[in-house]
């Protein structure tokens, strides 16, 4: 999520693809939790690390992946701009391990987590950033990332809800960009919504940068 705004907590800002999160943060805190982990990943989880790592989830919501991923022994830094959203992930997932942080691409400062990350989540979150963040964006995540290091994204198409800012960004767009950023794509397929909803589907995507592959046994 991005844009321009005030700042929040960890030395992010504020965005214009937050807008209408806060509002509605309780609906979609029961909207989020109705669908597991391994049912929105349901395409790639051969290609998620196995080997206990560093994991970044950007854009994470009320922490379904992040818990997912942590339970299976990561560590997980989940950050969320949205404050009501935090909350939640805070309370529903208080059992789990992970590092909550309030930040924001496209810049993504992650004041207080200087290393890199074996891998790199953004479930629905792209969309959030037009042309020129996203070009910021996919260079902040290919530094953040380890050798071999992978990007996951989802990508939302379909009519856009009242009080949300989209964009249309198609999977070849997306990989281009990350080819100009030195990230070669290694999944990519499309599904239907998982909420039943005919107008809406996605894009899954896996991207990964140069070098020895993150161990996935």
């Amino acid at each position: 999520m991005s844009g321009d705004g005030a700042p929040t907590g960890d030395g992010a800002t504020a965005v214009r693809g937050t807008a209408g999160y806060a509002e509605a943060a309780d609906a979609l805190a029961i909207q989020y939790e109705a669908v597991t982990f391994d049912e929105v990943h349901c395409d790639v989880l051969t290609l998620i690390p196995t080997q206990p790592g560093c994991i970044l989830d950007v854009g994470a919501g009320t922490g379904r992946d992040a818990a997912a991923l942590a339970a299976l022994g990561h560590r997980v830094v989940a950050v969320e701009p949205t404050a009501e959203l935090r909350a939640h992930g805070q309370r529903i997932h208080a059992d789990s391990q992970i590092d909550w942080v309030d930040d924001v691409l496209p810049d993504l400062t992650l004041s207080r987590h200087a290393g890199q990350f074996e891998a790199v989540f953004a479930t629905a979150v792209w969309m959030h950033l037009n042309a020129e963040e996203r070009c910021r964006a996919m260079a902040r995540i290919a530094a953040l990332l380890v050798p071999g290091g992978r990007f996951f994204l989802n990508l939302r198409h379909g009519p856009v809800s009242d009080g949300r800012l989209m964009f249309d960004v198609s999977a070849a767009e997306t990989v281009e960009l990350a080819r100009m950023y030195g990230l070669r794509a290694v999944h990519r397929s499309d599904r239907p919504d998982l909420l039943g909803r005919d107008s809406v589907r996605w894009s899954c995507l896996v991207l990964q940068t140069p070098g020895v592959d993150v161990a996935l046994d």
